[in-house]
This record gives C-alpha cells, sequence and structure tokens, in this order.
C-alpha cells in the first residue's frame, strides 16, 4: 500500500467530504495542498505538518516534502474528485512519489447537474481547466450541442494570458462565432457550489457575454428533454 494518498474533498463544503476520505486524512502525517482545498478539512488537520500550495510553489513543496518523507502518510487533497479534472497533477505526484493511492470524491459537476436536473448519462461533461492546449475540446463542445446533449463544462481561468482565458463570457462568444444561436440554449452557472457563497446564474448563453464569474464556477449547457419509462 502506498504511503501517499491523492483525495477528493469535494465542491467546497465539509459536509461533501466522505467518510473514507476524513479518515485518510486523520490518519496522515503531511499535508500538501491549495488554500481553498485546505480550508475545506481545516477541523481535520490539527497536528500535521500543512504545506499550503500555489501553482508557482506547489512543484517546489512536493520535491521538498519527497526528500524527508521516509515512512511517514502523506494527503494531497484537490477539490472535487481527484479523476476529473487534476490528472496533469496526479500524474506528476506519481512521476515524484511512485505509487500513489487514488480516493475519489464529489465533484462539482455532479452537483451542478443535480442542481440544473440534467442527468449525467445523456450529457457530456467537458473540463478546459487544464494548462495543454483546448482546441480539440472547443470541438467536442461543438459537437456535444450539436447532437443535442446537454453539456456540464468547467471553464478555464487564465487572466495573465488573455489567448487562454476561456470563461463564460469567451465560451458564449465562440459558440456565437461559430455559428450557434446562443439566444436559444439554456444554461446554468454555478458559483462557489455548496459554499454559503453559492449563486446561480439561469439564462440563455447569449447572456453570458461580458459577465464575469469566479474560477471556481460550474456551466451547464441544459438541452434535457425528459425522456421517462412510460414513453417507451
Amino acid at each position: 500500500m502506498s504511503n501517499v494518498y491523492a483525495v477528493g474533498v469535494g465542491p467546497g463544503s465539509p459536509k461533501y467530504v466522505t467518510e473514507l476520505v476524513k479518515e485518510v486524512v486523520l490518519n496522515c502525517d503531511v499535508v500538501i495542498g491549495y488554500k481553498y482545498t485546505l480550508q475545506t478539512i481545516e477541523s481535520l488537520l490539527d497536528g500535521k505538518e500543512v504545506h499550503e500550495i500555489t501553482m508557482k510553489n506547489q512543484e517546489e513543496a512536493y520535491q521538498k516534502v519527497a526528500k524527508t518523507l521516509g515512512q511517514k502518510k502523506l494527503v494531497v487533497p484537490f477539490t472535487g474528485d481527484v479523476n476529473f479534472s487534476e490528472s496533469e497533477v496526479v500524474d506528476r505526484l506519481i512521476e515524484i512519489f511512485g505509487k500513489i493511492s487514488i480516493i475519489p470524491g464529489i465533484s462539482a459537476t455532479q452537483v451542478a447537474a443535480s442542481k440544473a436536473q440534467v442527468p449525467l448519462d445523456r450529457s457530456k461533461i467537458i473540463t478546459m481547466h487544464i494548462t495543454t492546449p483546448i482546441e480539440e475540446k472547443k470541438l467536442e463542445l461543438q459537437k456535444a450541442i450539436l447532437d443535442g446533449f446537454s453539456v456540464v463544462l468547467v471553464p478555464r481561468p487564465w487572466p495573465r494570458d488573455p489567448s487562454k482565458h476561456f470563461m463564460q463570457s469567451e465560451i458564449a462568444h465562440y459558440l456565437r462565432k461559430n455559428g450557434f444561436d446562443t439566444a436559444k440554449l439554456r444554461v446554468h452557472v454555478y458559483e462557489f457550489l455548496t459554499t454559503e457563497k453559492e449563486t446561480e446564474f439561469v439564462g440563455f448563453v447569449r447572456d453570458l457575454e461580458g459577465k464575469e464569474f469566479s474560477d471556481l464556477s460550474v456551466m451547464v449547457i441544459n438541452q434535457h428533454k425528459l425522456e421517462s419509462y412510460i414513453n417507451f
């Protein structure tokens, strides 16, 4: 069994942290994570060696801990689910630490789909929240809409480089420029899901142009039509 754990701590509320993740965190020695993620599990961190990281210093922090970890147990918490939109970091952890144990969590995409009443089995889930190019994902978005699917989408904040910034306003503009009637595409945007700061915007994709939303947001393009078993 590995002594390095990558765990999902849910969208933000401690209520969404699973019992298994709580058990792993309580029994670890070292925790490395982003501020928002650490806040979600702060009640579990007493007596732990805690490293708060940013995108700028995360590599340095991982390397430093790797040199001194020994037999101690390390937890790297991720917002939402480890297996969604975090593969770049998980791959790096494997490169540094070797074998790691992955424990899933509840993703904001699941919560957003539930609130919008859009079933995931009839939707496409797309994340733009990656550092690698997203042109193929943009085409995937177009195809999903053309094929009549709802889309649960995590946008990409990149304020330091406008060419890579692809948030709700940019997505709306992109779809309109590519021939979609954005005045007819229903959309929900959720910010800070499951927390006291949670907000919901409901309207049409066209309405998103020029609007700014938090980095911690998920959008749902809603094309769902009721198809219950009674109709077959």
